[in-house]
């Protein structure tokens, strides 16, 4: 069976994110609290995507966001082009005192029993800012771009930013991309920026232009307002009630051509339940189930739907696809950091039942 995408052959970019860049603040598993040292990852989902695909696949790939000229900005902008992103950046100039800045997530690990905790720092975020009219799209797209991406965590952080996704999917459909939406929803950041109604109006008008959907059921149903069922009733590795709510998003959105998302069971911040489950285009795929031994949880997500989206790329067949982003995420994992560690050899030699044994 197709997957019913049309992904163009070839391209000078494979790959485009439209997203915000940020620094992760990480004191490893020592509480924030009384942390006297810190480790810091530049992230941010949609750039995550795009650096995954770039530094493992192999994959020509890039980031539409914005930049700051300060020495964050530089830490910052060395990481993209060390993981070998092309930048397209809106530049701001930072005052010294307090901004435009590049937002801040602070995230310690937890371990064992302990979960790990988040916020944010997102203060005159310049990502914020961002508006349609700010990226020339025309040339972007003018030597080819087979795939475009965004985010629900873009979509959160104000009025502006979900019209600029909006703009940037309008212009990729026209070029002939293929384009994907990570639901990615966040509470705390819906919260500030709308609340729950707003999430679900503005998600929608994104979505109308989407091919490729990645979201779990609470994405769902808080980020399209999807009717569902209790998923903490049930394991949380069975997909049922995944499945149970396709229909409803593809009679909001038929254009829909494939939903897919990641299974995670957390038996302890440090070992996890892993599986990962799509609808492509009417029939239903699941990957092995496997438990991880996690050392960072951050960036499992997008390790997912970097492995998926490249697999299709690729033109392997859909469940492959999901076998190759199971694999990945799961690699991600065992990395410190949001962003990849793993080849791509790697990945498929896990995809097809590969093991810890040592490789000499």
């Amino acid at each position: 069976m197709s997957d019913g995408l049309e992904i163009p052959a070839a391209g000078a970019l494979d790959f485009v994110a439209l997203g915000a860049l940020v620094h992760r603040i990480d004191p490893g598993i020592v509480p924030f609290r009384k942390a006297t040292e810190c480790h810091i990852h530049v992230s941010g989902g949609e750039f995550n995507t795009a650096a995954n695909l770039a530094d493992c696949f192999r994959l020509q790939t890039g980031i539409v966001t914005a930049m700051v000229d300060y020495p964050i900005g530089e830490l910052v902008a060395e990481r993209v082009r060390a993981m070998g992103v092309k930048p397209f950046y809106k530049r701001f100039q930072h005052n010294g005192v307090n901004g435009p800045n590049i937002a801040a997530v602070y995230s310690d690990r937890g371990h064992g029993v302990r979960a790990p905790v988040v916020f944010y720092n997102r203060c005159n975020e310049a990502a914020a800012q961002l508006r349609p009219g700010d990226f020339d799209w025309q040339a972007i797209f003018a030597g080819g771009v087979r795939w475009f991406h965004s985010g629900g965590i873009f979509a959160a952080l104000s009025e502006t930013t979900a019209e600029l996704i909006i703009e940037g999917m309008k212009a990729a459909k026209t070029s002939g991309a293929v384009t994907s939406f990570d639901l990615n929803f966040r509470e705390k950041l819906w919260s500030v920026s709308g609340g729950a109604s707003r999430a679900a109006d503005v998600v929608a008008r994104i979505v109308d232009n989407v091919d490729v959907l990645v979201g779990n059921e609470e994405d769902l149903q808080k980020g399209l307002a999807i009717a569902g069922p209790e998923v903490t009733l049930k394991s949380r590795l069975d997909p049922s009630s995944f499945f149970a709510m396709i229909d409803q998003v593809v009679a909001k959105h038929p254009q829909v051509k494939i939903v897919a998302t990641t299974l995670r069971e957390v038996h302890t911040t440090n070992r996890h339940g892993w599986a990962a489950v799509a609808w492509v285009n009417g029939e239903t795929f699941g990957s092995p189930a496997v438990d991880l031994d996690v050392l960072d949880r951050v960036g499992g997500g997008d390790g997912f739907a970097s492995g998926f989206i490249y697999g299709l790329l690729a033109g392997e067949t859909a469940e492959e696809a999901l076998k190759l982003g199971w694999a990945h995420g799961a690699l991600l994992t065992t990395f410190p950091g949001d962003t990849t560690m793993a080849t791509v050899e790697e990945v498929r030699a896990f995809a097809k039942g590969g093991s810890a044994r040592i490789q000499r």
